[in-house]
């Protein structure tokens, strides 16, 4: 009777275990270098870029949706904006400190991505978030307060805008921003960082009421593009450290 055994020492089990030891590490080693098709190769504040363990993976050429264009990753990256803002001591990796307005000018968590300056799309092509004015499929439920009419105040609590309509996401049906009017000026809230009361008045914690008047507009009334999204999200999510002098300063329990 067989034992499956090729040599004395070695059997079809052992050499089936080895093969798939190596093909393992084949395996974890092509998935190592393909995860750095974005991102990489890593800058240091020094200006050396590092590519890592494995190296880089070679180029690939991506067909977007809907006739959008091609993107290479690895490949050239879109130029970034300039960060007005100066180390406070000279080391790599040392914090950096505003120069001006930190929000307006995007540093730290007021920082935003250099996005394609367009808008998201669904599956069939259209703009993936509007205006209820432009998709009337979708309404507030009867149920919930509709804060449109309603009052914006900012977290000074004065009153720093109205609501003037609700934008939709049509592929997963939810509402991602509340259109307000500051001043006669259009702008955005991410409804994330907003909270309707049940008389249908919103308070927005993040930033001031004179701060509406700073919030990155849009260049299209009825959509919203991608750069547009992350500069609008970045402005209000900065204002949870630098709108008020005292959420940056440190704490002391006594």
């Amino acid at each position: 009777m067989g034992t499956g055994a090729i040599t004395e020492y070695v059997d079809v089990a052992q050499i089936a275990l080895y093969a798939f030891w190596i093909l393992f590490f084949i395996l974890v080693g092509y998935l190592h270098r393909e995860g750095k098709r974005e991102g990489w190769p890593l800058q240091m504040s020094s200006g050396e870029l590092r590519t890592g363990v494995g190296g880089m993976p070679p180029p690939k050429t991506y067909r977007l949706a809907h006739g959008q264009g091609e993107r290479v990753k690895p490949g050239p990256e879109p130029a970034q904006y300039e960060v007005n803002a100066t180390q406070i001591y000279d080391e790599s990796g040392a914090p950096l400190h505003p120069n001006g307005d930190p929000m307006v000018d995007g540093v730290g968590p007021a920082a935003w991505a250099t996005r394609p300056d367009k808008p998201d799309l669904t599956v069939d092509g259209r703009p993936r978030i509007v205006p209820l004015r432009v998709d009337s499929d979708h309404s507030v439920n009867s149920g919930d307060p509709d804060p449109r009419g309603q009052a914006v105040y900012g977290c000074d609590g004065k009153q720093a805008a109205t609501v003037v309509d609700l934008w939709v996401d049509r592929a997963e049906p939810h509402f991602r921003y509340a259109e307000l009017d500051a001043g006669g000026r259009r702008i955005l809230l991410p409804m994330t960082l907003a909270m309707v009361s049940a008389d249908g008045s919103v308070n927005v914690k993040s930033i001031r009421s004179d701060q509406f008047a700073q919030v990155p507009g849009l260049s299209n009334p009825d959509q919203v593009t991608l750069q547009e999204e992350d500069r609008i999200t970045a402005f209000y999510g900065g204002g949870h450290l630098y709108a008020l002098p005292m959420r940056s300063e440190g704490l002391i329990w006594v």
